[in-house]
């Protein structure tokens, strides 16, 4: 099968625009160890850990597979290998959609700007610069859609067999997958009708797609094994142990509808992105083939409503494959707009406007914190600015956990024990097992399954453990430190965490 890109002009252009994102990413990537689910992830890699404790939907094995090799690699400490994986996946899905961009409007500056707005978007960005599993998925996902584009343009069915393979691929890589999935369901159907394909290929497609999904029915196959029942086993690869009515949820309210627009806001945050609605008016006209235009409505229609309705703590991130739909068509728009439009300004307005998003992502973290803006969350991380954290995309100055873990080891006396919640467990056990500090401590939680190095203390027991060794909480606050302990103890603030203590009678 033979890949016509005009030129090497399309190979250049792809790989400029590749290295210009890769360099951005890496240097402003975070630079080590990383809280709550980003170490979670370094967690898991450090110890091979290809399944994970959280059910089989949240595994992900094709990213566990790529960080385990990539640990190997010598570049800089452990943590920042690891966060640089999404780097690099950030710099490959920008330049796919310059590329598809580039091929499917037949022209560079809708395609740099489609791919500007994406790569400077907040919530694109900052998972760029953290061990994510997200941007390894719009990486396969972006190269899918490129692929799809071929097949319409060429009429090969070989584009249709690599799009069925990388989809497999994706969905190793996380859930999101079946969206598209479905839709290329619907498309097969369509031209089996119509005679564009035959059966037996369509068999070919469902094999690649098949292998490409291998390591996830591995996992699939080894669970089913060891449990024998099919039920939780299916269950578990669509929704993970706890996640089904998040997943399936149809209700909202107020507080989701404003945090979700909230969202958009701080992702796009120039008029650039009312280029959306003009790109989605164009699209038929532009994109030359009116199937390929409608399923990327469909896929667009479908990644939006996904996100906009689901009710995890996190599920800004779900928003992520929208926003590389939506940056299609914002460069679809970009163009239909210039070319609508003939003034020599208007494209130097358009991509300045593109590039305000970095002031922009400078100055709201200080305007929300001067205004005291509620981020939802319920407590201050030791070493973390809950605003520049959040609100700034580039993590190269994150060094909150290391200073949050060197000054807890420096604090606790010998052989204590630390009961930790699922934000800072990782950071702690990435000190202690990556970086040697004190072996003495033993640090439980009872976050995900992971096997504490000493029983998780009890009603029961804790006294028992009080009256041979130190016992401590990173915080005594309700939701981060059993409720038994809150209720019958005292504490006392000793560096970063609080010491328990017996309550004083009276």
């Amino acid at each position: 099968m033979k890949l016509v890109f005009s030129s090497n002009k399309f190979v250049r252009s792809y790989f400029l625009v590749f290295g210009v994102s890769a360099l951005i990413y890496a240097v402003t990537c975070a630079p080590g160890s990383l809280w709550q689910d980003s170490g979670m992830i370094q967690y898991r890699i450090w110890h091979n850990d290809i399944a994970g404790g959280l059910g089989l939907a949240l595994a992900h094995p094709l990213y566990y597979l790529i960080g385990i090799g990539a640990k190997s690699i010598p570049l800089g400490e452990f943590g920042f290998r690891i966060n640089l994986i999404s780097a690099v996946c950030g710099a490959i899905t920008v330049a796919n959609i310059f590329l598809l961009l580039r091929l499917a409007a037949g022209r560079v500056f809708p395609a740099v700007v489609g791919a500007v707005t994406l790569g400077l978007s907040w919530t694109f960005w900052r998972h760029c610069a953290i061990a994510e599993t997200y941007i390894l998925y719009t990486a396969i996902f972006s190269a899918e859609l490129i692929f799809l584009f071929l097949y319409f343009k060429n009429q090969k069915v070989g584009f249709l067999y690599l799009v069925a393979f990388l989809n497999g691929l994706s969905i190793s890589t996380h859930m999101l997958g079946t969206l598209p999935l479905a839709c290329y369901f619907v498309m097969a159907a369509v031209l089996i009708y119509r005679k564009d394909l035959k059966f037996g290929q369509v068999l070919l497609m469902a094999l690649l797609w098949a292998v490409g999904c291998l390591p996830y029915e591995i996992l699939i196959v080894r669970e089913l094994m060891a449990s024998g029942d099919l039920v939780t086993t299916v269950r578990s690869a669509l929704f993970g142990n706890a996640w089904d009515r998040d997943v399936l949820n149809v209700a909202l309210n107020s507080t989701i509808v404003k945090q979700n627009f909230m969202f958009f806001g701080l992702s796009f945050p120039t008029p650039n992105i009312l280029l959306f609605f003009a790109g989605l008016f164009a699209s038929y006209r532009i994109l030359k083939f009116k199937t390929f235009a409608n399923m990327l409505v469909v896929m667009t229609a479908m990644f939006f409503v996904f996100a906009f309705r689901y009710t995890v703590a996190d599920r800004y991130a779900f928003f992520i494959p929208f926003y590389c739909m939506a940056c299609i068509f914002v460069g679809v728009g970009c163009g239909a707009f210039v070319e609508r439009f003939q003034n020599r300004y208007l494209p130097f307005v358009i991509i300045v406007l593109a590039f305000l998003a970095i002031p922009v992502y400078i100055i709201v973290p200080k305007v929300a914190e001067r205004m005291k803006v509620s981020l939802g969350t319920k407590r201050q991380i030791p070493y973390r600015n809950e605003y520049v954290f959040f609100l700034r995309p580039w993590q190269r100055l994150n060094n909150s956990p290391e200073r949050f873990v060197n000054e807890t080891f420096n604090t606790l006396e010998e052989n204590g024990v630390i009961i930790a919640d699922g934000t800072t467990v990782y950071p702690l056990w990435y000190g202690q097992q990556i970086l040697g500090f004190r072996e003495d401590v033993e640090i439980i939680s009872q976050h995900s399954s992971y096997k504490n190095p000493m029983e998780f203390v009890t009603a029961e027991t804790l006294d028992e453990i009080l009256a041979e060794r130190s016992v401590y909480v990173v915080s005594a606050q309700k939701g981060y430190c059993p409720e038994f302990i809150l209720d019958n103890y005292d504490f006392i603030k000793t560096g970063p965490v609080y010491k328990i203590i017996k309550k004083t009678k009276g």
